[in-house]
């Protein structure tokens, strides 16, 4: 995307989220399409978009239900919107809608469209169930059986554990784990003490509770079906309560990662308008940031064993070498909190002369972060993390924090399931 800037800058115009919260809470009964809706709603309300038609919409989650095959689509067509507003899925595991957002913007930047929205979703409430093949295939026979003995013939040799529902597993096909065993092994790897996770996801609830009694989010969240508020913050927790937690995935005495260091379970979305300077002047938009450059990555988690999160520190070397700036050129870093854990292995990485050279093909270490300018208002351990929507939280997040200093760069860094990380540069 840099290589076509001089075309058209791309300004971030706004974001809309609905509350995060914990799965099985405020949206139990609700899905993905409810969800994705309500954050497009939001954000054409609060931008006075109703019945605009904008160049293109791309929005997606990380667990489909495949009865909504068109998910961003339908979400458009209930958003206010102008029913000929286009728009299409995408897909990047926890990376989805930061992904979406390049999408549009490179769009933007090549003057294919004048505005978009880069939006995404998750509902863990609402994963689908599904049958085992066996009973799949049992019930496919039947529907195609023309008699009625052949459609009982599928019947015979049944056996009841067939009937057992199959629920979505987020693991790696290639190694068989979780992300957070595999997380694990990150952190007993760099050597991340189970005390140091505690303290980061302490802090990561105390800046997401002030950043919210300070009124930061009031124009980022539109309250929906009761929730007015992320409902897994934790103000009143301590070290001594993190530190009373069992772990929740190596259960041996190594096992360093538990239910406060890591993000729950959490449903949610987020939307983020982008557009060209001459679109959003014409709409009366005061840009909040610029998105800048992008950049994506994939590591070798299965073969070559690489930590599985550990993506994004590939991708923000190419990102800083390509704009010609240092990892310490920045006001402000979003760095998605899969696991307090997975932070810490990113930011060792880069500060690892060893890593930097021989995984990074650099001469010297990326080197240190200033740790007051990492999620300055919380991140994902506490804000939660609805898989498909934490990249476009994060993307409107940081154009917001850009908007009120004035000036400045930020740096977003969002690891993802299937070993990749997507990065981005955004500027004011």
């Amino acid at each position: 995307m840099s290589a076509i800037q001089s075309s058209q800058r791309v300004a971030v115009l706004g974001s809309v989220r609905i509350p995060f919260c914990r799965a099985y809470t405020h949206y139990a009964e609700l899905g993905n399409r409810a969800l994705l809706t309500a954050a497009l709603h939001s954000l054409v309300e609060r931008y006075h978009l109703q019945g605009k038609r904008l160049g293109d919409c791309s929005a997606g989650a990380t667990i489909v239900d495949p009865r909504e095959w068109n998910l961003a689509r339908e979400a458009v067509l209930g958003s206010g919107l102008a029913p000929e507003t286009p728009a299409f899925d995408l897909a990047r595991a926890c990376g989805t809608s930061a992904e979406a957002c390049i999408a549009i913007a490179n769009k933007i930047a090549l003057g294919q469209i004048d505005a978009g929205i880069g939006a995404g979703v998750d509902s863990i409430s609402a994963s689908p169930l599904l049958w085992s093949h066996a009973i799949t295939r049992r019930f496919t026979d039947m529907s195609r059986a023309r008699t009625l003995g052949g459609r009982l013939r599928p019947w015979v040799g049944i056996r009841p554990r067939e009937f057992k529902p199959e629920p979505p597993r987020i693991t790696e096909r290639q190694t068989g784990l979780n992300m957070g065993e595999s997380c694990e092994r990150m952190a007993q790897y760099w050597q991340i003490p189970r005390a140091e996770q505690d303290a980061f996801a302490l802090a990561s609830h105390q800046k997401a509770h002030a950043a919210w009694q300070s009124g930061f989010f009031s124009d980022l969240v539109s309250s929906f079906h009761g929730a007015d508020h992320d409902n897994n913050v934790r103000p009143d927790t301590t070290l001594a309560r993190l530190a009373a937690l069992k772990p929740a995935f190596d259960r041996s005495p190594a096992g360093t990662l538990t239910a406060g260091n890591s993000t729950p379970f959490t449903d949610g979305a987020a939307s983020v308008l982008l557009g060209s300077e001459s679109w959003a002047k014409a709409q009366g938009l005061e840009p909040w940031a610029y998105l800048v450059d992008a950049q994506v990555a994939a590591v070798d988690f299965f073969d070559k064993q690489e930590g599985l999160l550990m993506a994004p520190t590939y991708a923000v070397a190419k990102l800083l070498q390509r704009n010609g700036l240092a990892l310490q050129d920045f006001d402000y870093y979003e760095i998605h909190e899969a696991f307090a854990a997975q932070v810490l292995c990113t930011l060792k990485a880069w500060e690892s002369e060893s890593f930097c050279r021989e995984k990074l093909g650099l001469n010297r270490a990326l080197g240190s972060i200033e740790r007051s300018k990492i999620n300055v208002k919380g991140g994902s351990v506490a804000l939660g993390h609805p898989f498909g929507a934490t990249g476009a939280r994060i993307v409107g997040t940081l154009a917001k924090l850009l908007a009120e200093k004035g000036s400045g760069r930020g740096l977003v860094s969002v690891c993802t399931g299937g070993g990749m990380g997507v990065t981005l540069i955004l500027e004011r």
